[in-house]
Formats: C-alpha cells, structure tokens, sequence
C-alpha cells in the first residue's frame, strides 16, 4: 500500500512537473513556427495553457488527499507532508487564479480590442492590461513551478526519513 501511495504521489507531481516545464517550450516553438501570425500562436498556447491547468489541478487534488493522508499510514512524518500540503495548496491556489482569475480576464481584453491584441495600439488601455496581465500570468506559472520543486525536495526528505525507520 506505502508503495502504491508513493508512487501516485510522485507520478501526479511528475505530470504537473512536466507539464509546467514543457509548456514554455511548447509556447516559444509555437510562437516560432507561426511568427508571422502571433494571433493563432496566441490562440493555440492559451488552449494548452488551459489543458496544463486542468492536469495541475488534478494533480493537486490527488496530492493534497495523499499528503494528508501519508502521515496516518506511516509513510511521511507529519510536518513533512504538513510542507508539503503548504506548498500544493498554494500550488493549486495560483493555478486556480490563472485559470479562472487571468486568463478570462485576458480574454476579455482581447476581445475589447476586436479579438487581435497586437492590431491594437500600445497605448490602447485594453492592450496594457492584457500585457500586464500577461505578465503576472507568466510570474504564476513559474511560482507554481518553484514550489512544485520545493515539493519535490520534501518529498525525497520525507521519503528518506521513512525509510530510515
């Protein structure tokens, strides 16, 4: 049963991991290939960016039920797992804001300036925000990843400190 609980442990932080990882790879390459065109690029990296949300949260679901309930079946150390739930709660918080909080807000921004942002001039208050929006959406994303590390860190700590017993 430990192993079972470890392995979907590690396996749903490994998905998230990954998935935080690949899509800036995934959104410069797509940018890169259709560079004439960022409106499509645009549209086809917001669509990833929504699957990737959806897969962090449920990973985070999965997560936050193993890491609290670890500690119960003797696989973590309670304040161990309690680092952890921390940290995946505000995982599963900053993926929540983008994906109901930026993103639609960015969408409405787009939409206020006849769908394409870039046609827009810089000044355009639609545009600004949109940019701005842009911005703390990409500093989420990569708090989502720092903390996915920091997660990854107690959890080979908890593990090791299991295993010592």
């Amino acid at each position: 049963m430990k192993t079972l609980i470890r392995t979907l442990l590690l396996l749903s932080l490994v998905v998230w991991l990954g998935a935080e990882i690949f899509f800036p790879v995934v959104a410069a390459v797509t940018f890169g290939q259709l560079a004439p065109n960022t409106h499509a690029a645009g549209q086809i990296v917001g669509a990833l960016l929504q699957i990737v949300h959806k897969m962090g949260l449920v990973c985070g679901v999965v997560l936050l039920a193993l890491l609290a309930l670890a500690p119960g079946w003797g696989i973590f150390k309670p304040r161990m797992a309690l680092a952890g739930l921390v940290l995946v709660l505000g995982m599963v918080t900053l993926t929540t804001y983008s994906q109901y909080g930026i993103i639609p807000a960015m969408e409405r921004d787009r939409t206020a300036v006849g769908g394409v942002i870039d046609a827009a001039a810089e000044d355009n208050p639609a545009r600004v925000d949109f940019n701005r929006l842009h911005h703390r959406s990409t500093w989420v994303e990569e708090a989502v990843l720092l903390m996915g590390m920091v997660v990854v860190v107690i959890v080979a700590g908890a593990e090791s400190g299991a295993e010592r017993r």
